[in-house]
């Protein structure tokens, strides 16, 4: 997915800021940032960022033992009083110790449910699509792959595979 910051959002009024849809996951397990796990999708949150839509998904690892309770945006309100609340008071202030303003929402701060954020992953899929066959522009945005056919910034897998390397190497660099 893809928030196309050329795109303005018929729900939010913004253009999106230049990333992936978040997803704040609500499992009993807590993930390393930037895990890879199956999830079940319940609802989103339309987040403002300094004038930028930021979408955030919420949504449960499909292996986790309480995911079977977890439907539609409801059952986390059912199951998981509170968390909701407490999710749009964390986004709204989390930039205020470095100086910057309370961020703001679109639909007064209310979750969307399941259908509503089916259709926001395929709006933003749709974006993602246009971007990786280069017909807008992605800025600074690296779509190197090894999956999409026609996509000009298709690499081989041993491309991939070096590329992979390299930033693996820097990684280990800088924690040292």
């Amino acid at each position: 997915t893809w928030e196309d910051p050329h795109h303005k959002d018929k729900d939010t009024g913004c253009c999106g800021d230049n990333d992936p849809i978040d997803v704040c996951e609500i499992g009993s397990k807590v993930l390393s940032r930037g895990e890879v796990v199956p999830v079940k999708i319940l609802g989103v949150l339309a987040l403002i960022d300094q004038g930028e839509t930021d979408w955030k998904l919420i949504a449960i690892n499909a292996n986790d033992p309480e995911a079977d309770k977890f439907h539609d945006i409801d059952d986390v309100q059912k199951f998981k009083p509170g968390y909701l609340e407490a999710t749009v008071h964390w986004l709204r202030f989390y930039k205020v110790p470095e100086g910057k303003p309370e961020n703001k929402f679109a639909f007064s701060g209310e979750f969307k449910n399941k259908a509503f954020a089916l259709e926001v992953i395929k709006s933003a899929h749709e974006c993602w699509k246009v971007l990786l066959m280069k017909k807008c522009d992605g800025g600074a945005i690296n779509c190197t792959n090894a999956q999409v056919c026609d996509s000009p910034f298709r690499c081989t897998q041993e491309e991939a595979r070096s590329l992979v390397e390299s930033v693996r190497s820097k990684c280990a660099q800088d924690v040292f």
